[in-house]
């Protein structure tokens, strides 16, 4: 089906205008292309990004789980000094 627009091949009734030429026209001044992409250069500055993600990511991570083993360490001390018996002077 070659045509555009209408089912069936209809073709536009007098006074209709077609598809095509009712989109508006650009205004302003018609930007030129943008200029080419290395996609090698691309590629590697995507990589490196990437690279930076993962090992900021694992450290975050060991810093969590260090401070989580030490929250976990504080927990246990201070339960067990409430545990204990005040000394009486």
């Amino acid at each position: 089906m070659a045509s555009r627009g209408r089912r069936g091949g209809v073709p536009a009734r007098e006074g209709e205008q077609r598809r095509e030429e009712q989109a508006p026209a650009p205004q302003g001044p018609v930007l030129p292309p943008p200029p080419p992409v290395d996609y090698g250069v691309f590629m590697q500055g995507l990589v490196q990004a990437m690279q930076t993600q993962a090992h900021t990511q694992a450290a975050l991570q060991a810093q969590l789980e260090a401070q989580e083993g030490e929250m976990q360490q504080y927990l246990e001390e201070k339960k067990a000094s409430q545990e204990r018996p005040a000394a009486t002077f």
